[in-house]
């Protein structure tokens, strides 16, 4: 399998991150992020869309446990009602239409458009709608829809990333906890299945929906 490295060596990354929901982006694409920041220069933008309350505090205190390691870093929470985004459709859009204000994003990591649950599926059509020419980074959301498909693109975790990702997930989202899929089992497995599947020589890895890429060869 060939692996093909983000940006330009030296130069750093515009990374944009978007959720629907204040652990979703964590749970998506945690993993990556923090690999990367590790591995590079980035200046990240997290935008999460539905966070009031006790759920906007856990959102940016994750947000600001994950994001340490960047160049610089702009965390937003928004307080779209949970399970009715497709109601507030132009609300949101016009959202995205501030996002790309003096931006041009690297990558951006959003949900996956064809992702059961209404909010989730709801940003990531609105994401290709607006970033039209960017690199989009579709993630996943283990949850009791399923839909869960074939991602295209992989990113392979190191083993201390996956367990700081499911740490940090575990402990700043106290309002989950007791919840049939909030626990260290399903977020190991599907980056486990996903490793399997990318043939990941760490076993672990994070899938993502690569809506359109252009190589430079």
């Amino acid at each position: 399998m060939i692996t093909l490295d983000l940006g330009s060596a030296g130069s750093p990354l515009e990374v944009l991150c978007l959720g629907a929901h204040s652990d979703d982006i964590e749970i998506g694409c945690g993993g990556a992020i923090l690999q990367l920041l590790a591995r590079r220069e980035a200046h990240v933008r997290w935008v999460v869309f539905s966070a009031v309350g006790e759920r906007a505090e856990e959102a940016r205190a994750s947000a600001d446990a994950f994001l340490q390691g960047a160049a610089s870093a702009e965390v937003r929470t928004h307080d779209f009602p949970d399970g009715l985004f497709p109601a507030s459709r132009a609300e949101i859009k016009a959202v995205f239409e501030t996002l790309k204000e003096g931006a041009d994003p690297d990558v951006i990591f959003t949900h996956e458009e064809a992702d059961l649950h209404q909010d989730h599926n709801l940003l990531g059509a609105v994401t290709r709608e607006t970033f039209r020419d960017h690199l989009i980074m579709g993630y996943e959301i283990p949850k009791f829809d399923g839909g869960l498909g074939s991602p295209n693109a992989f990113v392979p975790l190191d083993a201390s990333v996956k367990d700081r990702k499911i740490e940090m997930i575990l402990r700043h989202f106290a309002t989950q906890r007791g919840k049939q899929w909030f626990d260290e089992e399903t977020l190991a497995a599907l980056m486990r299945l996903r490793g399997v599947e990318s043939a990941a020589p760490t076993r672990y890895a994070e899938g993502f929906h690569c809506n359109k890429l252009r190589l430079g060869v």
